[in-house]
């Protein structure tokens, strides 16, 4: 063919400084565009021959990445479609520049290779990030076809001669400039296809790899092996998400899921497999891992694929947030393969994605819940951070959920929050009516408040996790009509749920008088207000505790719940003196030393079963108990 020479058709002198110039920190994608363009080309020949369009053989469809250190080349050959002269100049020259005027006007808003890649069609040029140099040698699978040779030198000019390649297919080579040198690397060129094209549907091969097969036996009888070179296959074509799940069994899932996280320690406790057609295109494979009790969000643990082509492990627009404990794989088509956060945030069928992983994600848990309720409940220490995080975030979540989102008590009972409303809704009445939820966060160290709620005949919930004091909140709302909760350490049991009954004071009016202030005098601190009160008197003589609402607001401050307010203020305690109590009894009897001293050790010891007495205080009880003894 005539060699031909030629300007492509731009406004602008020199695009591709520019391109270099934005896309510097993502340049690694070139790979990503020029290896994808390849497959793109491989299943074409292969649609074509299945449709009875090309007689030909279609052949060893295998996608080639060479690189040569000496030439400062890198090759990515394909036995696709190819191109004719033509067709280089139509899709090459023409259709890829088709929005470089639009780029040049308003490259300045895009925030990331991706986005100017994405909305301006660039992704062949993105060669030109790394290379100072690039040709296509090319042969169309069109009968009586000639081979045709393109080259660019990163200016707007090119050249179209004929070209040296004898079978169908392309060769993309590109002559790497200096400050690209890093690709001309081994482990960094297999570094890249393995992020990228792990999954791609043709195999992509990089040369060879060492592996060691079995070579018969040895004198002794035990096995021998040698060392033999093998084609370095990168990718799996037909990965699990990509088949019907009535193909796979349970280990053929655990397979995949030690494919994606090969250094994962924990097995998943189940999966979903997500497959839908209509109203968008979705497949993949969401695990559910072992959640500690504390909110790990594992970000980056879920991987977006277009066509097998991955994209990003950034799914935070596609996927709930919630969701984001979850780790596997999304592959839509209906996802452009270059993608910008501003394009996920609007599109409507990111919308619908992630409104249908949700549904999915829900429906799972209600099958298992209903298939095997002993079999939820062992798993409930696993997953109950991640169902409480979902009802917190996502409304519609939170419908599916609350009927299967567990409570559990001291006793590790389980109760669903309806069941559990039923359970204490005619015995945990106050005077009031409000149905009240007593709960410890911290079992062993609240024991001396439990006890006493226990021996009422009343039941106390476990929320020690770290999302359950926004999910106390949650309870109150969500939980039943007229529904409280309070921590068993809030107050007294007896003020806790306050009946109509009423307990009489043995103490005079005067006696009481006396006891308030042989307490307040022992105590002396200005953090702790001193009341006698009517109690059992086989209750504690003192009680330390922290106002429900105040503590709460405190908390929810120390989690960014938005009470930073509160955080700032300084802890105020209520001291209860149980004053039918015989030991308060006895302090007001005594002489003034001695009364003081009583009250001061039974507050101290108040203040010891909550963790409260520290540092000189605590040595100064140790010692004064000693003495008492």
């Amino acid at each position: 063919m005539q060699e031909e020479k030629g300007t492509i058709s731009i406004h602008t002198e020199n695009i591709f400084p520019v391109i270099k110039k934005f896309l510097y920190s993502d340049n690694e994608i070139f790979l990503r565009e020029l290896v994808s363009n390849a497959v793109d080309a491989s299943q074409k020949i292969k649609r074509l021959g299945s449709l009875g369009q090309f007689a030909g053989e279609v052949g060893d469809l295998t996608v080639d990445v060479k690189f040569d250190e000496a030439a400062k080349t890198i090759t990515i050959s394909d036995s696709g479609i190819g191109m004719t002269a033509d067709e280089i100049k139509k899709y090459i020259n023409q259709i890829a520049f088709s929005g470089a005027t639009e780029f040049m006007e308003k490259f300045k808003e895009a925030n990331d290779a991706n986005e100017i890649i994405g909305r301006f069609g660039l992704g062949f040029y993105s060669a030109f990030m790394v290379a100072d140099r690039v040709e296509i040698d090319s042969l169309s699978f069109q009968e009586g076809a000639k081979a045709a040779h393109w080259t660019c030198d990163g200016s707007t000019s090119y050249e179209i001669s004929a070209g040296t390649r004898t079978t169908r297919g392309t060769d993309v080579v590109l002559h790497i400039n200096e400050d690209s040198k890093e690709f001309l690397n081994k482990a960094k060129i297999q570094e890249i296809l393995e992020k990228y094209a792990k999954f791609l549907p043709i195999p992509i091969r990089f040369g060879t790899k060492s592996t060691s097969e079995p070579d018969g036996e040895d004198e002794e009888g035990k096995p021998k092996y040698k060392t033999v070179e093998v084609d370095n296959i990168i990718n799996n074509t037909n990965p699990a998400w990509t088949k019907s799940p009535s193909e796979l069994t349970d280990q053929d899932y655990l397979d995949f899921y030690r494919e994606l996280y090969p250094y994962a320690m924990d097995e998943p406790l189940f999966w979903i497999h997500l497959n839908v057609d209509y109203p968008f295109n979705l497949t993949g494979i969401l695990y559910f891992p072992k959640v500690k009790n504390e909110l790990e969000i594992q970000r980056n643990k879920i991987k977006l694929y277009s066509r097998q082509v991955f994209i990003t492990d950034e799914v935070k627009d596609i996927v709930p947030e919630f969701l984001m404990l979850l780790h596997g794989v999304i592959d839509s088509p209906d996802i452009p393969l270059n993608v910008s956060r501003s394009f996920l945030q609007a599109d409507s069928n990111v919308k619908k994605i992630n409104n249908y992983i949700t549904k999915k994600v829900a429906d799972k848990l209600q099958e298992i819940f209903k298939a095997d309720r002993k079999g939820y409940e062992e798993k409930w220490n696993d997953i109950g951070l991640f169902i409480k995080y979902g009802m917190l975030s996502d409304e519609k979540f939170a419908e599916k959920a609350i009927d299967i989102c567990l409570l559990q008590d001291t006793n590790e009972n389980s109760y669903t929050i309806k069941e559990y409303y039923e359970k204490v809704k005619d015995i945990q009445v106050d005077k009031n009516g409000n149905i009240i939820y007593l709960y410890t966060n911290d079992k062993a160290q609240q024991d001396g408040f439990i006890a006493p709620a226990l021996a009422k005949g009343y039941d106390v919930l476990n929320l020690d996790g770290q999302l359950d004091t926004h999910f106390t909140s949650f309870l109150e709302q969500k939980g039943g009509e007229k529904v409280q909760l309070k921590r068993v350490d809030a107050d007294v049991i007896e003020k806790l749920i306050e009946k109509d009954e009423k307990i009489e004071l043995t103490l005079s009016e005067e006696e009481s008088k006396k006891a308030n202030t042989v307490f307040e005098k022992a105590i002396s601190r200005s953090d702790m207000k001193v009341e006698v009160d009517a109690l059992n008197a086989n209750d504690l003589p003192v009680s330390v505790t922290l106002d429900e609402f105040m503590r709460r607001m405190k908390d929810m401050a120390k989690t960014g719940g938005g009470m930073g307010f509160y955080g700032n203020l300084p802890d105020n305690y209520k001291v209860t003196v149980n004053g039918n109590h015989p030991l308060v009894k006895r302090i007001v009897d005594s002489s003034e030393e001695e009364g003081e001293k009583l009250a001061k050790q039974a507050f101290d010891l108040a203040l010891l079963s909550r963790g409260l007495l520290t540092g000189a205080d605590l040595t100064a009880f140790v010692k004064r108990s000693v003495e008492m003894i």
